[in-house]
């Protein structure tokens, strides 16, 4: 979930921003079973009431559980953001 491996070393991230857009999404479907979840990620097509999956994301439930409790944190440190005006949140 962080750039931390389990040996304590950082992990090198590259992104290619030709190839890696950022998607948004107007909806998100889950499903899960006992192995773990599946995130449909949906963008609405115009004006209509139709939506397009544009990405699956499929993760253990140890994983998601994981997910979740920094999604939390993360969400919890911007809150300040708003209030003091730093750009950026580095986690």
């Amino acid at each position: 979930m962080n750039n931390q491996s389990k040996n304590g070393k950082g992990m090198q991230l590259n992104v290619n921003a030709g190839s890696t857009p950022i998607l948004y999404t107007d909806n998100i479907f889950m499903s899960t079973n006992h192995d773990g979840l599946v995130l449909d990620i949906v963008q609405r097509v115009g004006s209509s009431d139709q939506g397009q999956i544009v990405s699956r994301i499929g993760m253990s439930r140890e994983h998601a559980k994981k997910f979740v409790e920094k999604l939390a944190q993360l969400l919890v440190k911007t809150e300040g953001q708003m209030v003091t005006g730093k750009d950026k949140i580095i986690n």
